[in-house]
């Protein structure tokens, strides 16, 4: 079989009346009217992983209240080889302005794209029934929009990343992909500057990324909890108390597994901490945040951890081991002094609800958080430190700056490349703690007001209501 099917467990959208207080009735509203509208319909959602990044975890999430919402949703990923996933990683640097490997997007990787969608084509479109509504999310699925098409379903296509001023390379992907994404019945994009030129405006959406509160990745943890997960993921000292935390459904969890770590010592209660949590990709820049902290950070009592998932668990990304290797090499050459401070955690992905309370620990453990992404999509990670009240510096690029209010949810600065005026705003963060406090309380609130998935579930809805009137 091609396909893999991801199992969805429901979660009750209950939870979110307290949390949203009188908004909840727009809450209520919608479950209403989703009774109505997909009464025998199945919601489809295709992509190219089940684990790692950010997509992953939006469908995690909002999959689960759309089950318990009473909405048949489904969750299945594709199956494809090294060469597809390296023409796909290509074309998604190639969407973010950037050449990554160099190679082309001509007759040849169009062939090894058509003939790897070919057998997902044919199981999924078997599943199918008219009037299905059909999610396929990014460049990888955008092959399967005619296919899916051909049976009688609503497809709607999902892009996840872009570029806000568009390129030469944005646009030869956008070439390479433009027939095959055309005839969806809807476009989906995260930032309005992220919308190809010429897309029918008409069948174009603009709809956020956002986060669960409740998951295990944001959910609360107090003190205790972080020090023991953290000293299971031996990213500091062992705990007696039990390294637990909530799962998704309700259920008990508990942290087994240890990160793979490239260290010198383990992090101290006491030690102040900046931290970067994404995938090991060049766009992320942890080379350059690395850089910055040992030319602009040095004299300041703190440490750096760069943390992402193993490389051996995102199959849909072959360039992760590469860059972890380039980190690696570049910590190596720092004087032993200072290489000490500076931590490597390549996380477990076996349990993908144990992975993300580590990151919840991690992200809680911190001080100042960053994303130093030289292009981004959304960065779901920045939200997710902001309603942990941390404090984020994080470049001016795509959503970030959707998300930060400069000055007021957070810091950005404009050029993703000026390792001085990274230093500069951690350094200040560093020194001033009540600014920090301050911005970590705004950043909280931020996300409130504009990122939590009951806001995302309700877009999502009136853009399904508006296709199954037309």
């Amino acid at each position: 079989m091609a396909l893999t099917h991801v199992a969805i467990s429901p979660l009750a959208p209950e939870r979110f009346r307290e949390l949203l207080g009188a908004r909840y009735a727009d809450v209520e509203a919608g479950i209403a009217l989703a009774s109505e509208l997909f009464a025998g319909r199945v919601v489809w959602h295709v992509n190219s992983t089940a684990r790692g990044g950010g997509v992953v975890e939006l469908l995690q999430s909002l999959l689960a209240y759309a089950r318990g919402a009473q909405v048949d949703t489904r969750w299945v990923v594709i199956e494809g080889n090294e060469g597809f996933f390296r023409i796909t990683k290509r074309i998604h640097n190639n969407l973010h302005g950037f050449a990554g490997d160099g190679g082309g997007l001509a007759d040849e990787e169009r062939r090894t794209y058509d003939s790897t969608l070919a057998a997902n084509a044919d199981e999924l479109s078997a599943l199918l029934r008219a009037g299905d509504i059909v999610f396929l999310h990014d460049p990888q699925t955008a092959g399967l929009i005619e296919p899916v098409r051909a049976s009688g379903a609503i497809v709607v296509w999902r892009c996840h990343v872009g570029l806000d001023l568009p390129n030469e390379l944005a646009r030869r992907a956008w070439g390479f992909l433009r027939s095959y994404v055309e005839p969806a019945a809807a476009y989906v994009f995260s930032r309005r500057e992220f919308v190809w030129e010429g897309l029918d405006q008409e069948r174009t959406w603009i709809i956020a990324p956002s986060i669960d509160a409740f998951s295990p990745k944001n959910q609360p943890l107090d003190p205790p909890a972080v020090e023991a997960i953290l000293g299971v993921a031996e990213l500091g000292p062992r705990s007696s108390d039990p390294p637990t935390f909530t799962r998704q459904d309700g259920t008990p969890g508990r942290v087994d597994r240890a990160a793979r770590l490239f260290q010198d010592t383990e992090i101290e209660p006491a030690t102040r901490l900046i931290t970067q949590v994404s995938r090991w990709d060049r766009l992320k820049d942890p080379t350059g945040l690395l850089r910055c902290f040992a030319e602009h950070l040095a004299d300041l009592d703190a440490h750096l951890l760069l943390a992402g998932p193993s490389v051996e668990s995102v199959v849909d990304d072959p360039e992760g081991g590469e860059v972890l290797a380039e980190v690696r090499q570049l910590r190596s050459s720092l004087p032993r002094l200072l290489r000490a401070r500076v931590h490597l955690a390549a996380l477990p992905m076996d349990d993908v609800e144990e992975n993300a309370a580590i990151v919840n620990a991690i992200q809680r453990r911190s001080q100042i958080v960053v994303q130093k992404s030289i292009a981004e999509g959304f960065g779901l990670t920045v939200a997710e430190a902001m309603w942990k009240a941390r404090p984020v510096v994080g470049s001016r690029r795509g959503g970030i700056q959707d998300q930060i209010v400069d000055g007021t949810s957070g810091v950005l600065v404009d050029d993703p490349l000026d390792l001085t005026a990274f230093g500069q705003a951690l350094r200040a963060l560093l020194l001033d703690l009540a600014l920090a406090k301050r911005i970590g309380t705004g950043a909280r609130e931020r996300v409130r007001e504009r990122f939590l998935g009951a806001r995302s579930l309700l877009d999502y809805l009136a853009l399904l209501e508006r296709l199954l009137q037309v």
